[in-house]
């Protein structure tokens, strides 16, 4: 584990911003840190870069306790815009990359590597204010990563790229990961959740709702659906399924199938068979990572309603 997370709290004056948290975060992959707006996530990233302290919990980095020292090993890259607007991207890249312990001749190593990666040479001598949103940010992630850190904070990266440049971002992210860097990336974009991450912990209202792998997630979330083409005669509902979204497409037919129970795969396709039907395909409906932050987050919403 790079991260041991227990019992974390934090409050600010009536708000409670988190209520007793425990993750577990292991070395090499992507953690995905997800919740609404305000459910507590900002709060704990503050506590893991040391920007403000937990009021009560422990923290364990690699194994010890949490300390000013682990900052050099991280890089962090903040949903605001964290740059220095009169700055050029240069100096402040090498800024950033000697705050981080680097000396200024290997900063500028490391940053020729990244200015041939993300082909910004033009832009090396133009200050921030004079950038597009999308550069910015690209200024920014080199920032974050510049020092090789062994653990990688990106809330929101996708910020303001395009579908083009946000890609780019994907194939950096999953390239840091081979390296064996560690990332906990926070974001509201499920589609990203679904292609990134290996684990992932819902927050909402200062709780932990969900956390797990993204398979198991999605098992725990399932509702024995199945999508079903198929030829022959028009499938009918019996005492074991119900039937949903049927429609022909020329001599095949498809449809939904809701099962009462659960049941193995293989037993469902030999009921199926029974029916006199040719099956053409079949496979489950995995719930996705959409579907179930909205289903979780109103789950935990109702509870708090009625507790």
């Amino acid at each position: 584990m790079i991260l041991e997370i227990e019992n974390l709290n934090k409050s600010y004056q009536n708000h409670i911003a988190l209520s007793n948290i425990n993750l577990s975060i292991n070395k090499g992959g992507i953690f995905g840190l997800l919740g609404p707006n305000g459910a507590g996530k900002t709060s704990l990233i503050r506590i893991l870069t040391h920007i403000t302290e937990a009021d009560s919990g422990t923290i364990l980095f690699n194994g010890e306790k949490l300390n000013q020292n682990h900052i050099y090993q991280m890089g962090y890259l903040p949903e605001e815009r964290g740059l220095y607007k009169k700055m050029t991207v240069k100096d402040q890249l090498l800024y950033f990359a000697e705050l981080k312990g680097l000396n200024n001749k290997e900063a500028k190593i490391r940053l020729k590597y990244w200015v041939d990666k993300f082909e910004i040479k033009d832009w090396l001598g133009k200050k921030v204010e004079e950038l597009s949103k999308g550069m910015q940010q690209k200024v920014q992630f080199i920032a974050t990563v510049l020092h090789q850190p062994s653990l990688i904070i990106l809330d929101e990266p996708f910020s303001g790229f395009d579908p083009i440049n946000a890609q780019v971002l994907v194939n950096e992210i999953l390239q840091l990961k081979a390296n064996g860097a560690t990332i906990i990336f926070s974001t509201h974009r499920m589609d990203s959740v679904e292609l990134l991450c290996d684990q992932i912990a819902l927050i909402n209202k200062s709780e932990k709702i969900l956390d797990g792998t993204l398979s198991q997630i999605q098992q725990q979330f399932k509702q024995n659906k199945f999508e079903l083409h198929y030829q022959g005669e028009e499938l009918l509902a019996d005492n074991n399924f119900t039937i949903g979204k049927h429609h022909n497409n020329g001599d095949v037919r498809s449809c939904e199938i809701e099962l009462k129970q659960a049941m193995k795969n293989n037993e469902i396709l030999q009921l199926l068979l029974q029916k006199n039907i040719s099956i053409v395909s079949f496979g489950e409906q995995v719930p996705s990572m959409e579907e179930i932050f909205i289903q979780a987050v109103n789950q935990k919403s109702n509870s708090h309603q009625y507790a």
